[in-house]
């Protein structure tokens, strides 16, 4: 979920209609060893490899790859339709997991028929982002799906909004059990991946839904949810987010607790939206690889959303994944700079005309007439990818393309279709097959199995915690 400062908004609005098609792969079985220029050219020719999958051909794991750092590098100067047809032959191999989707909160947003999940047809074109022929298209084989709920929602408190939130997840993946299955482990995203599914997880999206209660926590774990994002844009009694001044210096020591139960759920600590002083403090804290879910690096494009380099050098150690984002602001100093210098004009004609609604749109509208958007490219992805894999290590880099909680989209990743060409680009670059297939969802998976293998070991040797802020941090709250 964006939504950070008023920079961009959310995307909106229901499909049109469209049908889900496909055409089966012309072989499941050839070795990726042998998949190099001269023996790609025939099926080229024949029209096979750029089609869009079915399940079953998309994302059947194949038995065994002879795919060798060679073949990928012979691949490099190659075009495009070759690169993509080999990318897409190795995610064959291995499940692509993607760690933040936002269609829960589209579907909620929806004008016509809010929170109506059977209007809101993912079989048909979607004018989102996200449909099941795209997902089959992008051979997304996992999901975390986001059940975010805004970080400022005052009208009933959080828990009935994000309870809402994860209904409609749930009632999404139940609708079409063909397509999704549930996931709870990173084995069951492996069993739906062999079956030609998408394995759905869910993924909060800030702790202020827990209301700084422990047992509200263990409950929406219950529920199905494996990880959470410890903050969204506002900062809470006991963490710090990367948007605004810091008020506690990181996370607090109930901040703490919270982390230290996450270990012993099995739930995934998120520290994407987090200042930098909690990134430092959860990583100090915690038991088990934490993930940031749709994080990019911040030595590329200086935001306050993407990831230090001091933070990415903790990450091997830790076991951690960066998830890198596509959002056109956090990826391109370009567009981030439009974005601030819009932001100050902004400020600076509320200021001038106070309460003048149309005054301020007027003046916003006419500084973007003369002064357009900078277009993000999928290279300024590709470029924080090889940052990340720089300083932290290639096993520490994933994807978290964030659709469907953006307006705006990098060109060349308008939707979840898109991931193969993001892979090709890489293959351009000089990744190995075992590099991309860490990426696509091998790096996600193994931070998540070892989670639970955390916890396992913590359930064991401790009770769930009852400990209060008001016991851990002094602090007196509704």
């Amino acid at each position: 979920m964006l939504n950070d400062g008023g920079l961009r908004g959310r995307k909106q609005g229901a499909g049109s209609r469209g049908q889900e098609a496909g055409l089966r792969y012309a072989s499941r079985t050839a070795s990726l060893g042998a998949f190099h220029r001269k023996q790609i050219a025939p099926l080229l020719l024949a029209g096979c490899v750029a089609a869009l999958p079915t399940p079953a051909a998309a994302q059947q794991p194949a038995k065994k790859t002879a795919a060798t750092s060679k073949a990928t590098q012979d691949l490099r100067n190659t075009t495009l339709d070759v690169r993509l047809a080999y990318v897409r032959r190795l995610l064959r191999l291995t499940p692509l997991v993607d760690g933040h989707n936002d269609l829960p909160w589209a579907m909620r947003e929806e004008k016509e028929k809010p929170l109506d999940v059977e209007a809101y047809n993912l079989r048909r074109k979607t004018r989102g982002m996200t449909d099941i022929a795209r997902l089959r298209q992008g051979q997304v084989g996992g999901q975390f799906w986001s059940v975010y709920i805004p970080g400022d929602m005052r009208d009933s408190g959080y828990a009935r909004v994000q309870l809402e939130q994860i209904d409609i997840a749930r009632r999404v993946i139940a609708r079409y059990p063909d397509v999704f299955t549930p996931a709870l482990s990173a084995a069951d995203v492996r069993k739906a991946y062999a079956q030609g599914k998408i394995g759905s997880l869910l993924g909060m999206e800030g702790g202020h839904a827990i209301e700084n209660s422990l047992g509200a926590l263990r409950a929406y774990y219950d529920l199905g949810v494996r990880y959470m994002t410890l903050t969204h844009n506002v900062t809470l009694d006991w963490a710090d987010a990367a948007a605004g001044p810091p008020k506690h210096g990181g996370l607090t020591n109930f901040g703490k607790e919270v982390v230290r139960e996450m270990n012993r759920l099995g739930m995934l600590v998120d520290i994407s939206h987090v200042s930098p002083g909690v990134m430092s403090d959860a990583l100090t804290t915690t038991e088990a690889p934490i993930i940031f879910s749709h994080s990019s690096a911040r030595a590329v494009t200086n935001v306050p959303r993407n990831v230090p380099d001091s933070i990415l050098a903790r990450l091997p150690k830790n076991g951690g994944v960066v998830m890198v984002t596509f959002v056109p602001g956090f990826v391109s100093q370009k567009v981030a700079d439009h974005d601030a210098a819009l932001n100050r004009l902004r400020d600076s004609v509320a200021k001038r005309y106070p309460g003048d609604n149309d005054a301020q749109f007027t003046a916003a509208a006419a500084w973007r007439q003369a002064n357009p958007t900078p277009i993000a490219t999928i290279r300024d992805v590709a470029d924080h990818l090889d940052h990340i894999k720089q300083v932290a290590g290639a096993a520490h880099v994933g994807l978290g393309g964030d659709y469907d909680g953006i307006t705006e989209t990098v060109q060349g990743l308008e939707d979840v279709s898109k991931y193969p060409y993001l892979l090709a680009e890489l293959v351009k670059r000089g990744w190995t097959d075992t590099e991309l297939r860490g990426l696509a969802g091998e790096n996600v998976l193994r931070a998540l199995s070892r989670a639970e293998a955390v916890s396992a070991r913590l359930r064991k040797e401790r009770p769930a915690s009852t400990k209060t802020i008001q016991l851990l941090d002094r602090k007196i709250t509704p």
